[in-house]
């Protein structure tokens, strides 16, 4: 398990856990990140990654990318 931001360019990974406070993993699930779901990065700018989840593409914070293992 690693957190989402050492994952590669284009593999696609599944959802472990999502850490951080309550106010974080409901953000999280709002955007679809949910346990046992597929995310796979887009492009990487700046620490900040692209994804795509649930057929939709979002950009995702450094510090939120490392709360989520896959």
């Amino acid at each position: 398990m690693m957190p989402l931001i050492f994952a590669n360019i284009g593999e696609e990974n599944i959802i472990k856990k999502i850490g951080g406070s309550a106010e974080v993993k409901r953000h999280l699930e709002n955007l679809g990140f949910v346990v046992g779901g597929s995310v796979k990065i887009i492009s990487e700018i700046s620490g900040n990654v692209i994804v795509n989840v649930k057929d939709a593409r979002i950009a995702v914070s450094r510090e939120m990318a490392q709360k989520i293992m896959v």
